[in-house]
């Protein structure tokens, strides 16, 4: 029996950073437990699965990172982050219509 060879591909385990602002991170963690558990949608949004891995990665961490998510006043912290947030990226009718720095 001839002698196959196999050729094995690996994948560079080491891990990457991406900061996001305190803020960033709040609305971004309540986004993703919508998706992901109130609604049960994330199969209908994300179609390929294996996009689900990092994205209940970067749920697990943001759910760990944030103590707002346990505190009775949460969604008027959440409305606050998220006023914030639009603020700083300015009126979506801007005249260039360009991105914000950074979300280009």
């Amino acid at each position: 029996m001839p002698h196959r060879r196999t050729t094995l591909i690996t994948v560079d385990e080491e891990p990457i950073t991406i900061k996001l602002s305190h803020d960033q991170a709040f609305v971004l963690s309540d986004w993703l437990h919508k998706v992901m558990f109130d609604s049960d949608d994330l199969s209908g949004i994300v179609k390929d699965r294996a996009v689900w891995s990092p994205i209940y990665a970067i749920s697990g961490t943001l759910d760990k990172s944030l103590v707002e998510i346990f505190m009775p006043d949460y969604e008027t912290r959440l409305s606050a982050a998220r006023r914030r947030l639009l603020d700083a990226m300015g009126n979506e009718d801007d005249e260039h219509g360009e991105a914000p720095p950074g979300q280009q």
